[in-house]
Formats: structure tokens, C-alpha cells, sequence
């Protein structure tokens, strides 16, 4: 086995000596004992031996430096101007906490797009210098620099699905390769259980829905996953949507695989499509929301009371403004396979409602509606709703009786 390179430096220390102060003679058996030890070429080695320890001077970067030959040379940071200070840091923190702490490929489009705007709200007076910087930052840039707020944020959840044993063979599998809908009204579906920790009793459920061509995204607080609310909270959502509901896929729960839904979208002319069990890919979309949507909003304590569903459903309102029409997302165009690497490629970033206005699936009456509700809403002041709501159900849940503190996580 050769010797490491600290190996070799250490030997070099220890054979130096003997070298220098040796006969010619010497000098030849100590050099191929020196060589066959580290494997250097032997003028190299001879090189080494003469110069090691002793000053050199070399050009770098257009400047000459003191070296000492087999000493390593201390690392110099170059020394220039920061850029974006701390004043620069502030604003962008902000921005990306009321941007619900997106990445920096989707937050650098906010900056662009909506930077005026916010310009114009109390707390967020920009000078021209911090402006400028922000509209020519980059997405590494904005992650490099807010990657010490990232890394104190990370949970992870629990699966509360009960599979439904009857009419599997009545409602197709769909798996995510199948899913080629290109127009707006496709629907994922599923549930997130607000259990905290106990499955004991009723608790409350948010039913997700994410449309797979625009991303939009509806969400409902429900008092418990039985199936006359789930049903409702999908006709609410069919009544409700900017556009028609053409198609849901779910999961393989009994709230969903029942005859009551089966006879609702025969009706209404809806695709009834599920899941295979136990592969939450193919459901990725309503996946991923639940996770960057649902629970980054409400956390996972245990929500089990009609003032803290109440609170839910308020806070989803505001919450589904915000991410309809204020927060862009990318959307996967390609996955290609080299050996062991994966290369993904996404489109650029859009807020759903920027996918329904370049949809052509969509009315132009729909845009017209989506235009005047969007010129209606105003970023921060959802943001301070949304907050407002999110603390009102963190007052409910810590309000709860002494006896009920271990149902909570």
C-alpha cells in the first residue's frame, strides 16, 4: 500500500537530513531507498530533497509569494467587496418568509415580478442600492445566503390511510407514468390526518386537491375522513372551481373507494381513477403539497375540536389566495436515465394562475374572472391574515383541557 501524503511529508522530514548531510555514495542508496518508499520519479525526488524546507519565490495572481518548499501554503481568501449586506440579507429574509420560505429558483421570479409592488407596503421601503441588488440577484446567490434559515426547518408526517376493500375493480389504476393530461381539471385528491401522534377518536382531516396541468390547489378541513364529508368537500370543490372538474385520482382509502363516489362522478361526468397501493408516486402532486403546502402551514398537533376546524377552513381561504396566485411553482418536463445519474429538467416558474392564463383549456370569461380577483389581492395582506389565523389555531390547541395535553405531539 503507497503512503498518504502526509506519509510522504513525513518521511521527506526524516530522510532530508540523513540526504543533505551524506557523501555522494550515501547520497545514490538514499535516494532509491527514498524513491521505492514514495514512488516519485527520481529527479523529482532529487529536486525534492535539495529544495525541501528551504524559500521560494513564485508569481501568483500577478503577485510574488514567500513560499517554504514542502510546507502546505496557508489558503489566501481573496480579498474583495461583499456584495449583498446585511441590509440586503434583511429584505430578502423577509420576502422569503412571506413567501412561505420558497427556493431560490421560484423566489427570484417573485423578486422580479412583484418587487414594485411590495415596494409600496409598510416594512418593506427598499432604498434604490438594495432594489437594484435584488432584481439582479440570482437563485444560488439567494440560497447560498438564506441556507443557515433553511436548515432549521424539517419534519415529517404520518400515513393515516385505511385501504377500501370493495370496488377496486370497478375504479381504474392509474400510475404516475399513465397521467398525460395536459388541460386544466384533472384533479389529485387525498387526505392529511391532524392527529398528533394519537389515532384515537375523531380528529380532523384536510382534503387536498391539486389540479396536474396548472397546480392550482383547494383545500377543505373536515371534522373526521367520513365518507359524507369527503363527498361534500369534492362537491364544494366542484361548485367552487375556476374550472370544471373533469377527473380525480385518489388513493385507495374507504373514504374514497366507495359506491357513494362511484355514483357522484358517473353523474357528473367525472374520471374516477386510483392509485396502486403503497406507491405514493403515482399521486406525487397531492403528495408534495401536502407536505410544502398543508403542513408547513398547520404543523402536525392534534386538531380535533369545531373552533380549531373553523380556524382550518379560515386559514385554508387565505392560504389557497396565496398559493394560487402568488407563489410560483415548477413543473417536471423531463426525466432522462445516464447510468446511475438522473437529469430532471423543469419549465420555468409560474403561480397557477399564470399557467390558467397561458392555458388553452381555459375560457377566456375564467381569465377574465381570474384577472379581476387577482388585481383585488395583495400579498402582504394575506400573508398577515394567513398569520393571523395560524396563531388564533395555535391559541385553540394550547387552550385544550389538561386532560386531553397527551393527544397532542
Amino acid at each position: 500500500m503507497g503512503l498518504t501524503m502526509d506519509g510522504r511529508r513525513s518521511l521527506t522530514d526524516e530522510v532530508v537530513r540523513r540526504y543533505r548531510a551524506a557523501g555522494k555514495r550515501e547520497k545514490g542508496r538514499i535516494l532509491d531507498e527514498f524513491v521505492a518508499n514514495t514512488g516519485y520519479q527520481r529527479k523529482y525526488a532529487i529536486h525534492l530533497l535539495n529544495s525541501w524546507g528551504r524559500v521560494r519565490w513564485v508569481r501568483l495572481e500577478g503577485e510574488w509569494v514567500r513560499l517554504v518548499v514542502g510546507r502546505p501554503r496557508t489558503p489566501q481568501r481573496r480579498q474583495r467587496p461583499r456584495r449583498y449586506d446585511q441590509a440586503v440579507l434583511a429584505v430578502l429574509k423577509a420576502i422569503w418568509y412571506l413567501f412561505d420560505c420558497m427556493c431560490g429558483r421560484r423566489l427570484v421570479v417573485v423578486l422580479r415580478t412583484m418587487l414594485p409592488q411590495l415596494n409600496s407596503c409598510r416594512g418593506f421601503e427598499l432604498s434604490a442600492e438594495v432594489r437594484s441588488k435584488l432584481l439582479t440577484i440570482s437563485p444560488a446567490t439567494i440560497d447560498r445566503l438564506l441556507q443557515d434559515e433553511r436548515a432549521r426547518l424539517r419534519l415529517k408526517g404520518r400515513a393515516r390511510t385505511q385501504a377500501g376493500s370493495l370496488l377496486k375493480h370497478q375504479i381504474p389504476v392509474r400510475t404516475f407514468a399513465d397521467w398525460n393530461e395536459q388541460a386544466p381539471g384533472f384533479f389529485e385528491i387525498d387526505l392529511v390526518a391532524h392527529d398528533g401522534g394519537d389515532a384515537s377518536g375523531d380528529y380532523c382531516q384536510t382534503l387536498t386537491m391539486t389540479d396536474v396541468a396548472t397546480g392550482w390547489i383547494d383545500l377543505y378541513g373536515l371534522q373526521n375522513k367520513a365518507q359524507r364529508w369527503t363527498h361534500a368537500a369534492i362537491d364544494a370543490a366542484r361548485r367552487s372551481l375556476p374550472i370544471p372538474l373533469q377527473g380525480i385520482d385518489t388513493d385507495n382509502g374507504s373514504e374514497f373507494i366507495n359506491h357513494h363516489l362511484v355514483r357522484y362522478c358517473a353523474a357528473h361526468g367525472i374520471t374516477f381513477t386510483r392509485s396502486r397501493p403503497y406507491r405514493k408516486n403515482d399521486t406525487c402532486y397531492v403528495e408534495q403539497k401536502n407536505g410544502h403546502v398543508v403542513r408547513r402551514a398547520v404543523g402536525y398537533w392534534r386538531y380535533d375540536t369545531a373552533p380549531e376546524l373553523a380556524a382550518l377552513n379560515a386559514l385554508y381561504r387565505t392560504l389557497c389566495l396565496l398559493e394560487n396566485y402568488f407563489y410560483p411553482s415548477m413543473k417536471l418536463v423531463r426525466k432522462t436515465r445516464t447510468g446511475s445519474k438522473v437529469r430532471r429538467i423543469y419549465d420555468d416558474p409560474q403561480t397557477p394562475y399564470q399557467r390558467m392564463l397561458r392555458s388553452e383549456g381555459v375560457s377566456e370569461a375564467v381569465k377574465t374572472h381570474l384577472r379581476e380577483q387577482y388585481t383585488a389581492l395583495h400579498p402582504v395582506e394575506l400573508k398577515q391574515e394567513l398569520t393571523s389565523w395560524s396563531e388564533k389555531l395555535d391559541r385553540l390547541n394550547g387552550s385544550k383541557p389538561p386532560h386531553l395535553a397527551s393527544r397532542k405531539r
